[in-house]
């Protein structure tokens, strides 16, 4: 019976120490778990080239004074053509929807149109063929971005183009001669565009851009230079410019422009 009860007595006392150690393992602290590290997100800090292309579409109003002091009444003339353009560029992220930079590009340009003089060489009226042949713009934007990888933006900036060399021509086709010289004109622009990022191409930093661009320029006049190398008429012409163009955009700091969401 003592035997029985020496049993009972120790079966019991490991059940109580079996229980205090369930409770304290129960109470002891797990293993602390690892905090995820931050998700990166895009930033569209950084510089860029640029290279594309598109198309042009130029008007003009102009009028002439002759040499003897008499005006014409203005004249609306045009033109048409292909451009190639490239580019260089910053931008920063103020926050995240608000994006702002500074940019600079050139156009190679073929717009070509004519200009007609309403005047008359020999008792024929002339005219001459006109083309814009290049460009270049600098300014800055603002852009809002609709996704972290769309970005829409409105630019604004000062420029000057370039318009050949006029060679003016009778109406029976025959040449007078006269010519009005290469000028360039400064003015100024304003566009507005999206760019988006191929996010999902092997190729870090490769975007495309698309832009609508408006230009203006300050009324500028020209002499005439006849066939006799003598002075002649005077032109009064001022120019507006419209192009389209759809770029490649290259990030070349892409690989590193990520920043912390936290």
């Amino acid at each position: 019976m003592k035997k029985i009860l020496g049993m009972g007595a120790l079966v019991t006392g490991a059940l109580l120490l079996a229980g205090s150690a369930m409770a304290a393992d129960l109470k002891a602290p797990g293993p602390m778990l690892m905090k995820a590290p931050p998700m990166p997100v895009m930033t569209w800090t950084g510089c860029y080239l640029d290279a594309g292309g598109g198309y042009g579409m130029w008007n003009q109003d102009h009028s002439i004074t002759t040499r003897a002091g008499f005006g014409t009444p203005d004249t609306t003339n045009g033109g048409r053509g292909w451009l190639g353009r490239f580019g260089a560029g910053c931008d920063y992220q103020v926050s995240s929807s608000w994006v702002i930079g500074v940019f600079g590009d050139y156009d190679w340009m073929n717009l070509k149109g004519s200009m007609a003089t309403l005047l008359t060489n020999g008792g024929f009226a002339t005219s001459g063929d006109e083309k814009e042949s290049s460009a270049w713009a600098v300014g800055g934007r603002i852009g809002y971005l609709i996704t972290p990888s769309v970005l829409t933006y409105v630019d604004g900036g000062w420029t000057e183009t370039r318009f050949d060399q006029i060679n003016l021509i009778r109406a029976n086709g025959t040449p007078t001669g006269n010519t009005f010289p290469a000028h360039t004109y400064q003015g100024w622009f304003i566009g507005s565009g999206f760019e988006y990022a191929f996010t999902w191409l092997p190729i870090n930093g490769l975007f495309v851009r698309s832009e609508y661009r408006y230009s203006t320029y300050q009324k500028d006049d020209l002499t005439e230079t006849l066939a006799t190398g003598a002075p002649g008429n005077i032109l009064h012409a001022s120019k507006q410019v419209q192009t389209i163009t759809s770029s490649l955009v290259w990030r070349f700091n892409w690989g590193g422009g990520l920043m912390s969401k936290y």
